[in-house]
């Protein structure tokens, strides 16, 4: 199991799309591993599995940092990855500890108490989103409550950017996982400097 304290927690850049390939998508996270970005979760929503293996390889070949897939554990299988990310309706955290490899990661998503049972045997959480479009999102006080209930590390996910990490980390975060504000900004290298240096403080 993962401790609080894991460095690989503190910075998860999560994809967003390949736009112009594969190439392109390696060439922003090495800029983000740069910047100190810690973990990646490969995480394509239109992609099929040929092509999560196919970006996943690449990124595990070309990256230092771990790297692990959204809910497919037969990708990370195929593409040796560190971990698979699950959500609260796909494949049982249980079932895949008993058919994964040493050492194998296995985070899940929560976004509400009622799914905290499912997580216990997880090496970490995301719990999200934080931030949403609409005001929808969890809010500080929900979420400080969903980490002091879990029992499992924890990395905040959802509309979270430099200004809000110290607080994030103040309500027990581990670390915080990020789409847009990284791989999306101009200069994903200095984005994840700036996120990076926020959470630490």
């Amino acid at each position: 199991m993962i401790e609080p304290n894991d460095p690989r927690l503190r910075l998860c850049i999560v994809t967003d799309d390949l736009r112009e390939g594969t190439g392109d998508l390696v060439r922003r996270v090495l800029a983000a591993e740069r910047g100190g970005a810690t973990m990646v979760l490969l995480r394509l929503k239109h992609a099929d599995a040929h092509l999560l293996v196919e970006a996943g390889r690449a990124l595990v070949s070309a990256l230092r940092i771990p790297v692990v897939v959204s809910e497919r554990f037969d990708v990370a299988l195929s593409c040796g990855a560190a971990g698979v990310h699950l959500a609260s309706g796909s494949m049982p955290v249980v079932a895949v500890r008993t058919q994964a490899p040493a050492a194998f990661m296995i985070g899940m998503s929560v976004s509400e108490a009622s799914e905290l049972e499912q997580c216990s045997l997880a090496d970490y959480v995301t719990i999200g989103p934080l931030c949403a479009p609409g005001g929808v999102g969890l809010g500080l006080p929900a979420f400080t409550e969903l980490v002091a209930a879990c029992g499992r590390p924890v990395m905040a996910i959802g509309g979270i950017d430099a200004a809000l990490a110290p607080a994030l980390r103040a309500a027990g975060a581990s670390g915080v996982a990020v789409v847009g504000a990284v791989l999306g900004a101009p200069d994903p290298e200095v984005a994840a400097a700036a996120l990076f240096a926020a959470f630490s403080s």
